[in-house]
């Protein structure tokens, strides 16, 4: 065993995927993790959606002056509807037609017409709560741990949108809605950090996406209906807030990443978890093995700087361009995404029937990078990928502008699987590429920047004005350059996790730009396992 561990002294985290192996590698506490994050991810989507099924604005007019029974207008109106000399520009009182009865916040404290600007600013509060939080919450998890700091994100969510109830002034709405942005995200990239950090290489694919395939769908797919069934967005907060008791268990049963308390230096807690996964897995292991493990940590350690941040991997020059290269391709994902919106912006149709379209591709995704991804690579799945979008822009260029309805909607379907394929592969690929030590800030900085089209995405689709297809060309030619980006990543297929800026900066060093995981042999695994016989 001294051997098998102290060949590697320079990888740290093939020390830790083996004696994560000796200690059980997929056995129960492998299998409760399986078990309750896809619970934690079903009640983060639940929590996610609660933001849009809260702010619902359904058809609305004014009241003022109409006989009991009136027929409502074709289209949502602040003035009011009768004729005479004495009306209002302003109205007092609205009529709703609530999709099948549900009672969003918004009608029932009339945010319309001249008090949407209310909604407006409490959506800018979000955004922002969302944009700190991120990095914040990532910091905190590299500081701190992963489990401590996911266990508090889901509690101040879940009373975050409890309180909104309460919160019937601009004010106290603004602060809930800040409050819940805060952490609203770090729920999500958490937990994907989590399951990738407590399993090996080869079951990182199938994991995540059985976690954020099924269940993400699950739980984005099933939300608004429901909230119709509840009937208001009251009860709906308060059902979301019986998923406290999910808390305590996750935090009881799920003990810290033995990888992230490595990369820390935490050698004492590292054994402390390592054994307690032993014997919940009814593993016997020498207390000598614990020790040889500790002693070439340390060695391989021995110059990985004690605290990094993000800052620090900036410092690095090979690291440095990996991340940057990511960063870019979580850039232009959004404003692809956006333009499927942009596509449909003029049908009508419930926001409800919409919010469940946009989901529906979720599971399909997940299921095709289960089967592709394992198979070809990260890096070439990212490029095919890449080129595919490209082309459906250009033939979404090229037909949608006298597309019948039928037609649009197919094209936006496709449109959203090749989004989300993009994306939680992407997400994968980011998660392998980065070290443990600064995974949190980083992927926290990547949803930043996924966030950031809300601001920018406008000024790209306005240039439809000067020429109806310059947003599917601009995104095209941004696309493209992503996928020849890709070809400067180190393939991450079954490689092991970098635990320190060092590990991550010799990440790749021995590939070329031409290399694959579908043309590279798979040397690791079948290494280890003869070296242990």
């Amino acid at each position: 065993m001294q051997h098998v561990l102290g060949i590697y002294v320079n990888n740290t985290m093939l020390e830790v995927d083996r004696m994560m192996e000796q200690c059980g590698d997929l056995s129960r506490q492998q299998l409760i993790l399986l078990l309750l994050s896809p619970l934690i991810t079903l009640l983060s989507a639940v929590h996610f959606r609660s933001y849009s099924i809260l702010n619902t604005v359904p058809k609305y007019w004014c009241a003022d002056g109409l006989e009991s029974g009136a027929r409502p207008p074709n289209e949502s109106s602040c003035k009011p509807l009768y004729n005479n000399a004495t009306h209002s520009s302003s109205c007092k009182k609205y009529n709703y037609e609530h999709y099948m009865g549900y009672q969003s916040f918004v009608s029932e404290m009339n945010w319309i017409c001249d008090q949407e600007d209310k909604l407006s600013k409490g959506d800018s509060v979000y955004l922002a709560g969302c944009l700190i939080g991120c990095l914040v919450m990532g910091y905190l998890a590299d500081r701190l741990g992963r489990v401590p700091i996911l266990v508090l994100a889901k509690v101040v969510t879940i009373f975050g949108n409890f309180l909104t109830i309460f919160g019937m002034s601009l004010a106290l709405y603004c602060i809930f809605r800040f409050i819940t942005g805060f952490v609203i995200n770090s729920n999500f990239f958490l937990i994907r950090i989590l399951i990738v950090e407590y399993m090996r290489p080869s079951l990182h694919t199938v994991c995540l996406n059985i976690c954020y395939g099924f269940f993400l769908f699950l739980g984005m797919v099933s939300t608004p209906w429901i909230t119709i069934l509840l009937g208001t967005w009251r009860r709906f907060m308060l059902l979301e807030m019986v998923s406290i008791i999910m808390v305590p268990i996750f935090f009881y049963f799920v003990p810290e990443s033995v990888q992230w308390l490595i990369s820390r230096k935490k050698y004492g807690q590292a054994i402390t978890a390592l054994k307690r996964v032993a014997k919940i897995n009814g593993r016997q292991i020498d207390d000598r093995v614990y020790e040889e493990f500790i002693e070439d940590c340390k060695l391989s350690q021995q110059n990985a700087k004690k605290h990094p941040n993000l800052l620090d991997l900036f410092k690095t020059p090979h690291l440095r361009r990996t991340y940057l290269i990511m960063l870019f391709e979580f850039m232009v994902l959004p404003y692809y995404c956006k333009l499927l919106v942009y596509y449909v912006r003029g049908f009508k149709i419930s926001p409800f029937v919409m919010s469940s379209l946009r989901a529906a591709p979720i599971l399909p995704a997940s299921l095709v990078i289960i089967i592709v991804q394992d198979r070809i690579g990260r890096k070439a799945l990212a490029m095919t990928i890449r080129f595919l979008i490209v082309l459906f822009l250009l033939l979404s260029s090229i037909f949608l502008s006298h597309a019948a309805n039928r037609l649009l909607f197919t094209f936006f379907v496709i449109g959203i699987f090749f989004c989300n394929l993009a994306f939680h592969s992407n997400m994968q690929y980011a998660i392998e590429l980065i070290p443990t030590c600064v995974r949190g800030q980083a992927l926290g900085a990547i949803y930043d920047v996924d966030l950031m089209y809300i601001i920018c995405i406008k000024y790209i689709l306005n240039t439809s004005a000067d020429f109806l297809s310059l947003p599917e060309i601009i995104l095209g030619v941004l696309t493209l350059l992503g996928a020849c980006l890709f070809l400067l990543l180190p393939e991450t297929l079954n490689r092991t996790l970098p635990c320190s800026l060092e590990d991550g900066e010799k990440l790749g060093n021995d590939e070329h730009w031409y290399t694959f995981g579908c043309t590279k042999k798979r040397t690791q695994p079948e290494e280890l396992n003869s070296l242990a016989q």
